[in-house]
């Protein structure tokens, strides 16, 4: 909404304080400056408020607001005086101002640093969270204007707008004077301001995404007259899976005489339906679908499905339309799935939705699963369906114009019906806050993700999102420090979840083996080498084995404190005609059952070959009791099962178990992409006792590989880690500021600048980190004189870009001893690889020997500032052999960051070398993460080499840039991001 001329020409309208929010019931409104063109909707907005709340505004009776007034409240200059609504249906609901005060209570304007700011909200939406939103949006917008304090003055009556403030998490200080309560904010963000920002998020986001799960109601627009089609299948669909609510019909083709329409009510328009209608299903063509939505809004919808294409994936003249789209539900305060939407289930029994076009609703279970793709969708329900899995809900989100993946995890993080979150991921639309949502699910249950579209390089069709310049190894370093398992395939998604839901975390790497085949515990064997476990010697309980061999050795093994976890092995085993004998698939799983029914705390996986009926069975449990809590290590409530038969022989056939685990060896990329086991599906249990069984080993020790590290990750992150306290007394933050304002005042590009070499040291020197000098020697004369000042030994090399830290072409010199050896040194290097001039060769005290590293932080406008570790040399880079973190790294990002390299055993005394000082690698990690998190101007950092040795380390090489800070899209109040 454009200003009028009446305006202050001065300033502005700042359309970059329009935003949509998720208000505290899962409703969304609009939040925009107040303009001259709003006097209208002011004094009907007021009228609406009730004189109780006029009282508390006003101090007094004031029934009416005069001509003064609305034009005092609608004319605004954007810096000393400002106006901020929230609307719903383009009405306002609620609305705050400030005026900006000096310290005599009278207007004033910058530099006075403090205003007056007061509420009002409409009664009806009186509790929605209204006020609080507007505090925050408002609190950010005097920030920006030079603002550091509101004052406000309430009546100790009005007990709401005193915990409005109370609970807002900033610093304040409260009197009590001339009857009225005065509070004083101040408006610097504080933990305890964003903990409470981000808790607000967190309920409001979890309640909307409930809202589209369990709806009361729900209407599908677009229901065909005939079988078939889009809307008449979901209707079918609905039907089918016996959902719980009203159900509705609704086409404006029907025939004004057409009553009902497969038993359910049938209408022309959501105006003919007589009760409230929670959700609505669209599936009409792409240019009728803003009228269903406008149809929707007026009539009190709370959320759409749109499974209409046409939008984004069609190019930029759909990307329009799709934004309309999502401009238009939100002006009405509902949210979208959407569009080119595949559907949403739950499968709650007190809901038993299945509003998609998935012709079977899964079986009730603990699993959460969001997908941006239909087709991914459909696979992923058909394979969990064939091995007996069942899910807690499901959101197919297509473009995911507005509910995203950041919706789920918020619904996942507190929805008591699931144990684990599945996401399909084509595309972040905020990498930061995902990364923060993970981590704070993770914490309690596991979020599996499989990225598509990792190496493409583009967008998927339909998607919008930032671009961001990291590779994907990173992306995948950066989910795992969150606690994300990232895995390649679907494939792997599913075998992960099932262990995941189905069994407790392991207590570390150690994994029992056994089973009725000697070739396929070996091959279970060496697959739990290779992705990194210890597994004992596989128990050979020979093919003669009965199931009660099975149930005996099993209980043995879950009984034996040396064991981790249990791998089980099963062949069709040999009768007494000589005969395989497949059908016993249920007296095995029943004996295995029963041997986990004792209340073991340790997971159980079952690796099979044409055992019919096995997987099944296992699947099915045999219990309804309530879910376990998510600890690393419970105590398993494991159901009784029926007995089996008789014991027999067991042996060890294996080499002895290593005292190491061995690198990992993960899947190769393009595995495959479908789960292909068949068979019915039973009724998914919503207890303990189901154990899931695979047909290779490889899937089943990867998935178990994936619960290890899991279970691994949630003991630490138990005890979060902590930046040392000694940094601060060595950290010269104010100087570093000064020094980074003066160099990009200076800076003739926007975009920034490199420092120098001189400048670069001076500002790490402020950070406690000590960078070598080099002095030029642009002739072997200053070479010489440079030497000498210096101090022999010296190394002479080059600093040409295409030469830098290019040893291997030798551009480097080292442990020259005398002024001969430099003058030969020199010689030889301009011989070799060019002029002085072009070469660019300085001179650089020798450093202690050690093992050369390198040490980067970068910020990308998507992701946020990363940290990354190597070791320095060609053979690292070109395997990729480089670690991540998110910045700030705590000192155990800083430890796990060196130790998570391939190539870390060189550091700790790799073939008999001497190991390195570590301790002082991690504190450089360290106080380089404090830079960049401190001052975000710095934009790229690269210490190359840094030599660590055994005592201390040097920094030989640095290169510093400094731009103006990428914006943050996950700092500031609330917002729904605008894709």
């Amino acid at each position: 909404m454009e200003p009028t001329p009446e305006q202050s020409p001065h300033h502005a309208y700042p359309d970059h304080w329009e935003a949509d929010v998720v208000l505290r019931d899962g409703g969304t409104a609009r939040i925009r400056p107040i303009t001259t063109d709003d006097a209208e909707r002011l004094v009907s907005f007021y009228e609406q408020v009730s004189d109780e709340s006029k009282y508390y505004r006003f101090f007094a009776p004031y029934p009416r607001l005069s001509d003064r007034d609305v034009h005092r409240f609608t004319h605004h200059d954007y810096v000393d005086r400002v106006g901020l609504a929230v609307t719903i249906g383009g009405e306002f609901i609620g609305t705050v101002r400030y005026d900006r005060i000096n310290e005599q209570g009278r207007p004033a304007s910058a530099p006075a640093d403090e205003a007056e700011v007061a509420f009002l909200v409409q009664d009806a939406h009186q509790g929605r969270g209204v006020a609080s939103a507007l505090l925050e949006h408002i609190a950010a917008v005097a920030r920006e204007r030079g603002i550091r304090r509101f004052a406000a003055e309430v009546l100790p009556a009005n007990n709401k707008m005193i915990k409005v403030f109370r609970d807002g998490g900033y610093t304040q200080r409260r009197s009590f004077e001339d009857g009225s309560v005065h509070l004083t904010l101040d408006l610097e963000p504080t933990e305890e301001s964003l903990a409470v920002q981000r808790g607000r998020e967190q309920r409001a986001e979890a309640r909307s995404v409930q809202r589209l799960l369990a709806p009361g109601s729900v209407a599908v627009i677009g229901t065909g007259r005939t079988p078939g089609g889009v809307g008449r299948t979901v209707l079918r669909n609905l039907l089918a899976a016996g959902y719980t609510g009203r159900t509705y019909a609704v086409n404006r083709a029907f025939d004004e005489g057409l009553a009902t329409l497969d038993g359910v009510p049938a209408h022309r328009s959501l105006g003919e339906i007589d009760e409230q209608v929670d959700l609505a299903v669209i599936a009409v063509p792409a240019h009728r679908v803003p009228e269903a939505v406008a149809d929707c809004g007026e009539h009190g919808v709370q959320g759409l499905v749109v499974l209409s294409a046409g939008y984004a994936e069609r190019g930029a003249e759909g990307r329009e339309l799709q934004r309309e789209l999502v401009r238009q539900a939100r002006s009405y305060g509902m949210r979208i799935i959407g569009p080119n939407a595949f559907g949403i289930i739950n499968t709650a029994e007190s809901v038993r939705l299945n509003a998609s076009l998935a012709p079977e609703s899964p079986a009730r279970g603990r699993i959460g699963l969001f997908t941006q793709s239909g087709a991914i969708g459909i696979a992923l329900l058909s394979g969990l369906h064939r091995r007996g899995a069942g899910l807690s809900s499901f959101i197919s989100a297509g473009n995911r114009a507005d509910v995203s993946g950041n919706d789920f995890l918020q619904y996942s993080f507190e929805d008591p019906d699931t144990d684990v979150a599945l996401l399909y991921l084509e595309s972040l639309g905020n990498p930061r806050k995902f990364n923060r949502l993970a981590r704070r699910t993770a914490a309690v249950k596991p979020v599996v993700v499989v990225k598509g579209a990792r190496h493409s390089g583009s967008t998927p069709p339909g998607h919008a999102v930032p671009v961001s310049r990291i590779p994907d190894a990173t992306v995948s370093a950066l989910m795992r420090q969150a606690g994300v398992i990232r895995v390649d395939t679907v494939t792997e998604m599913v075998d992960a979840g099932l262990l995941l839901a189905g069994q407790p975390l392991p207590a570390g790497p150690r994994v029992a083996i056994l089973g009725n085949s000697e070739s396929l515990g070996l091959l279970t064997y060496d697959a739990c080498l290779a992705e990194g476990l210890r597994p004992r010697p596989p128990i050979d309980l020979t093919t003669a084995a009965s199931p009660q061999d099975f149930r005996d050795a099993l209980a043995e093994a879950l009984a034996d404190g040396t064991c981790d976890a249990v791998i089980v092995t099963a062949i069709p085993w040999v009768g007494e005609n000589g005969e395989a004998e497949t059908g016993d698939g249920q007296v095995l799983a029943a004996a295995l059952h029963k041997a986990v029914a004792g209340g073991s705390a340790k997971p159980v996986a079952v690796v099979h070959v044409e055992i019919g009926g096995l997987a099944e069975a296992l699947a099915a449990a045999s219990s309804t009791a309530a879910p376990r809590p998510r600890t690393v290590t419970p105590a398993a409530d494991r159901p009784q099962a029926a007995t089996t038969r008789s014991t027999g022989p067991a042996r060890s056939t294996a080499p002895a178990t290593p005292t190491a685990p061995a690198p990992s060896a993960g899947p190769a990329p393009g595995a495959d992409q479908a789960a292909p086991e068949a068979g019915p599906a039973p009724e998914a249990a919503t207890g303990p006792g189901r154990i899931p069984a695979y047909p290779a080993a490889e899937r089943a020790v990867r998935a178990l590989a994936e619960a290890v590290k899991y279970a691994q990750w949630r003991r630490q992150a138990a005890v979060p880690g902590k930046i040392p306290e000694f940094l601060d007394d060595t950290i010269d933050e104010p100087g570093a500021a000064a020094l980074i304002e003066a160099q990009l005042a200076t800076a003739p590009d926007p975009r920034g600048r490199p420092l120098t070499h001189d400048e670069a040291r001076e500002l790490l020197g402020r950070y406690g980190i000590a960078v070598r000098p080099t002095l030029p020697a642009p002739d072997p004369e200053a070479a010489v004189a440079a030497a000498a000042r210096l101090g022999y030994p010296v190394a002479l090399k080059t600093t040409a870009p295409h030469l830098r830290h290019r040893a291997d072409l030798g551009g480097v010199r080292l442990d020259i001893a005398d002024e001969e050896a430099l003058r030969r040194a020199y010689g030889e290097l301009t011989d070799l690889l060019g002029k002085p001039a072009e070469l660019l060769p300085v001179v650089q005290a020798m450093a202690p020997r050690g093992v050369d590293t390198v040490v980067r932080a970068s910020i990308d406008a998507a992701a946020g500032a990363v940290l990354s570790f190597g070791l320095a040399g060609a053979p690292s880079e070109l395997l990729g052999d480089t670690a991540h973190r998110l910045v700030p790294a705590t000192d155990r990002d800083a430890a796990e960051l060196i130790r998570s390299i391939r190539a870390a055993p060189v550091l700790f005394g790799w073939r008999g070398s001497a190991p390195v000082d570590t301790a002082a690698l991690e504190e450089l990690l360290l106080r380089l993460s404090r830079l960049v998190d401190d001052h975000p101007e710095v934009v790229s950092v690269a210490l190359e080499p840094v030599v660590v040795a055994p005592h201390g380390l040097t920094v030989l090489g640095a290169s510093v840039r400094l731009a103006p800070p990428p914006a943050r899209n996950d700092l500031g109040p609330r917002r729904l991001p605008n894709y």
